[in-house]
């Protein structure tokens, strides 16, 4: 009976107490170390915040800290409880090399959502043409982007190719200039034709004196004088001002009697973007 007392004793002393007193350790390590986490989360959502970073950057961030110093947690328990880990250490790294030989397409898209969100070529709600796409800017994830297009389409891009092609953004710049191209036949005068053209532009709303409306003579060809319009507008109005200046040249043309001019577009986009 005594030496059974005994081993129990031997049991206890040697294997229990310890191992429970490691538990407990494991236990407020793991407590205090994810309270630290938070508040440190915190403290850098706030500093971020306060510098203006995208919102999609500082999720990211935020999730990125919180994964690396759990890991690192989890490890440092693993090293108070005796289990090394060197090994565990190694099965994470060849783990995250075959995530990244498999997901390689993933991890591109996923770099160029980086570079998209701290370049800031566009943002959420700007208009504009890329990947063969032009609409409106829905959302910007770290992986995909979605445009709306002029037609209610929803369009998700992988950011890798939005990254990789030309980006026009629309709604940069403050004002935008519409370009036409007017088509009058031989029997015209063109610069009749330009005086009543230009009178009638400038009575268009939200046509920019400054810079002033230009027409000028294009070329001559076959058919007769090719007339060039070009007018400013306010980025938020071009729609406005460019189907109005289409319908002026054909207003003037209609009440002078001249044969219906031709009129098209030159390298600019006839929907009308958003307002920024």
């Amino acid at each position: 009976m005594q030496q059974h007392l005994l081993n129990l004793d031997t049991l206890i002393n040697l294997y229990l107490v310890p191992f429970g007193l490691k538990v407990l350790a494991a236990i407020a390590i793991w407590i205090i170390g994810g309270m630290f986490i938070n508040t440190f989360a915190k403290v850098v959502r706030r500093v971020l915040s306060a510098r203006q970073f995208e919102t999609t950057l500082i999720n990211y961030a935020i999730s990125a800290i919180h994964v690396i110093l759990r890991i690192m947690l989890v490890m440092g328990i693993l090293e108070v409880c005796g289990i090394p880990t060197t090994s565990f250490a190694a099965m994470i790294g060849a783990v995250g090399v075959a995530l990244g030989v498999a997901w390689s397409g993933l991890l591109a898209n996923f770099a160029a959502g980086i570079f998209l969100v701290v370049l800031r070529p566009f943002k959420v709600g700007d208009y504009i043409t890329a990947a063969g796409q032009t609409g409106s800017v829905s959302d910007i994830g770290l992986v995909t982007t979605i445009i709306t297009t002029d037609n209610n389409l929803r369009v998700i891009i992988g950011n890798n190719k939005l990254f990789s092609d030309n980006i026009i953004n629309y709604n940069v710049n403050p004002t935008r200039r519409t370009d036409l191209r007017c088509q009058i036949a031989y029997s015209v005068d063109p610069q009749e034709a330009m005086a009543k053209l230009m009178a009638r532009i400038k009575q268009i709303p939200n046509v920019l004196e400054t810079p002033a409306p230009g027409i000028a003579i294009q070329e001559f060809n076959a058919t007769g004088t090719l007339i060039a319009l070009r007018i400013h507008a306010p980025t938020p109005n071009f729609g406005q001002v460019y189907n109005d200046v289409q319908n002026a040249v054909a207003e003037v043309c209609l009440k002078e009697g001249w044969p219906a001019p031709a009129t098209y577009q030159v390298a600019v986009p006839l929907a009308q973007p958003p307002q920024a």
